[in-house]
């Protein structure tokens, strides 16, 4: 896996069995919620000049037609249907989910048009901090309902198109798959012997993203380019902190429906390099467990902290 240009990740070995008797295998917080570097002449999904500046439909930046896909009805109906049920706080802009229905009916014909050509741009994120079960606190982006609205619709078109290739590995946020699976998973391992775990500190790996490498990724799989576009713009939207909006020039925003998608595109790799080695792993967004058989496996982590046996 290269990982030259992207942030370190720190572990910690801890035991999951002790020697009196069992313990739990460690459960996964769900509190959430490398290929080449590209270096282009602009940068991946956001050519630079385009016509699309000029609001005609760019000739060429279709690609697959993604983006038809999306601002389809039926899938426009959906989106708005889980946003609705999500509920959520406000954006920057003040407006509640329960005054989105008004918002579309007065703004989606111009918004729809502007997805089409390419020249949506979305709104900062509002920051806000939630406490963690653990201790301390996480930062979350809330986009406004509409811009939650969008990723929404976007996240449903693809999923079909990422969420296959992920590893059996992988448990969240994925169609079909729960955090109990996750525990069952990793009890499977101790049970089999594997009663160490190294805990994989991913948090701080999301504020350090790299955007090329993660649209590269991106990129694989989606050709139209405005597509590409609106996903990097979320990536790049400022975040509003006192009312005053900061520029993000690398990291991944988290709080919005795309985030958790763009973290297991970013992540599948890791997972690939792991299971390419053999080891037994469980990963639930941005929290994972690798289970080894000794206290001698920590030899060959970069580990982080102290480790010791209980009893």
């Amino acid at each position: 896996m290269n990982s030259g240009e992207g942030p370190n990740i720190k572990t910690e070995v801890k035991p999951v069995r002790s020697r009196e008797g069992r313990r739990q295998p460690k459960t996964l917080n769900r509190d959430y919620p490398r290929e080449e570097v590209v270096k282009p002449r602009g940068t991946v999904g956001e050519p630079s000049p385009s016509p699309a500046q000029s609001g005609a439909s760019p000739r060429g930046e279709q690609g697959d037609g993604l983006m038809e896909k999306v601002v389809a009805k039926q899938n426009m109906l959906a989106a708005l249907k889980r946003v609705e049920q999500n509920k959520g706080a406000p954006g920057v802009d003040g407006i509640p989910t329960e005054n989105l229905r008004e918002q579309i009916r007065a703004e989606w014909p111009r918004i729809r048009e502007e997805l089409l050509t390419g020249i949506y741009r979305p709104q900062p994120v509002r920051r806000v901090e939630i406490p963690k079960p653990g201790g301390g606190k996480r930062m979350l982006g809330i986009p406004t309902v509409m811009d939650r609205l969008i990723q929404q619709a976007l996240l449903q078109v693809l999923t079909p198109i990422f969420d296959p290739q992920f590893s059996e590995a992988s448990y969240g946020f994925r169609p079909g798959r729960r955090a109990h699976e996750a525990v069952k998973k990793a009890r499977q391992y101790v049970e089999e012997g594997y009663e160490w775990a190294v805990d994989m500190d991913l948090e701080k790996f999301f504020d350090r993203v790299n955007h090329d490498i993660l649209m590269a990724r991106v990129a694989r799989k989606v050709t139209d380019k405005r597509v590409l576009k609106v996903i990097r713009r979320y990536l790049q939207a400022g975040i509003m902190v006192n009312g005053v909006v900061m520029e993000r020039e690398e990291g991944t925003p988290q709080g919005g429906p795309l985030s958790p998608l763009l973290a297991n595109i970013l992540l599948d790799d890791l997972d690939k390099e792991l299971e390419k080695r053999g080891h037994k792993f469980v990963r639930y967004a941005d929290d994972a467990n690798i289970y080894v058989r000794s206290k001698r496996a920590r030899e060959s982590w970069p580990v982080s902290g102290n480790s010791c046996r209980s009893g």
